[in-house]
């Protein structure tokens, strides 16, 4: 067992959601600490469940927890390739998917890892422990560049502040451990609002979406998963911020819209029918229990489609 630790977020809310079927095939697309998956499992006669992450430690962990279930398979890779995937395994319908947008809580609490702020570790950020890690990243962006990712993906108002510590700071010392990042973040920002929450939550989830490439994948992961889906077949999506929930809630509704004519137009032209429903109009949320539980379930939404 590798160590990974991961609460997995409404856990009861997602299985009712998906609607599980003994016979049917499900794809967890984030399947960290194997929480979701191993529920879906155990629910599976003669159905199928393919278990999907990028990060070693969790593909570990998620085997041995799955082990017991034959029904289960663990895959290394990225939800963004579930197509090919699919294709490899001969599986051409499923009937739900489960994709859980969050950092789990092995990779915030672990500082070799280097996600946290609270921690201190190497400056690295990669889910996938491949790639670019964030020291490399920050040694080399210029001060525009890191600007535009930190109020694109974290909608950091001292945005401009930051990068130019950072690229002051830099000029003289390696920048390379999280301590080091936090300590540059902080003081770049008025006191003002150092006191009235942590500085570095944005800061850090910007440089963390950039390194891994979580907003750019997820529309068109929906689109090939959405054409993957049988009729009856379900996506479940949690999200944990903002700017992802609202690219998640704007490409399934778009699944879910029938006509698109003006709405001047006195009859429609466009032909469009719905292909899926909202399981829920508006997001799912963790309980009053769970959120008492799990204090980092508090930004979390979940949104559920149907294939019609």
């Amino acid at each position: 067992m590798s160590g990974f630790n991961h609460t997995p977020v409404m856990l009861s809310e997602c299985i009712e959601g998906l609607d599980i079927k003994p016979h049917g095939t499900y794809f967890d697309l984030t399947a960290g600490g194997a929480g979701h998956s191993a529920e879906i499992a155990k629910r599976l006669t003669t159905g199928r469940l393919i278990a999907i992450d990028r990060d070693p430690d969790a593909v570990a962990e998620a085997t041995s927890r799955l082990a017991p279930y034959s029904q289960a398979q663990v895959i290394h890779s990225n939800y963004c390739d579930t197509g090919e995937i699919a294709k490899t395994l001969g599986i051409d319908s499923v009937d739900g998917f489960l994709l859980d947008l969050g950092v789990s809580s092995f990779q915030l609490d672990n500082a070799h890892r280097g996600f946290s702020y609270n921690n201190d570790g190497p400056l690295d950020m990669r889910m996938s422990k491949d790639g670019i890690s964030a020291e490399e990243l920050l040694a080399t962006l210029s001060a525009d560049k890191l600007t535009s990712i930190l109020r694109r993906y974290g909608q950091e108002r001292f945005a401009r502040q930051i990068a130019q510590a950072v690229i002051k700071k830099r000029s003289t010392t390696p920048i390379k451990t999280t301590a080091e990042l936090a300590e540059i973040v902080a003081g770049a920002v008025p006191a003002k609002f150092r006191r009235e929450k942590n500085p570095c939550k944005r800061a850090f989830m910007a440089i963390r979406i950039a390194i891994n490439r979580e907003l750019e994948v997820i529309e068109p992961t929906l689109d090939t998963i959405f054409g993957l889906l049988s009729p009856g077949g379900r996506i479940a999506v949690i999200t944990f911020h903002g700017i992802e929930d609202k690219i998640v809630k704007h490409r399934l509704d778009s699944f879910c819209k029938g006509c698109t004519c003006p709405s001047s137009s006195p009859v429609c032209i466009c032909g469009k029918i719905p292909q899926a429903a909202w399981i829920s109009k508006r997001a799912i949320k963790p309980s009053d229990r769970e959120l008492a539980a799990n204090r980092r379930s508090e930004s979390a939404k979940l949104r559920i489609i149907k294939r019609m």
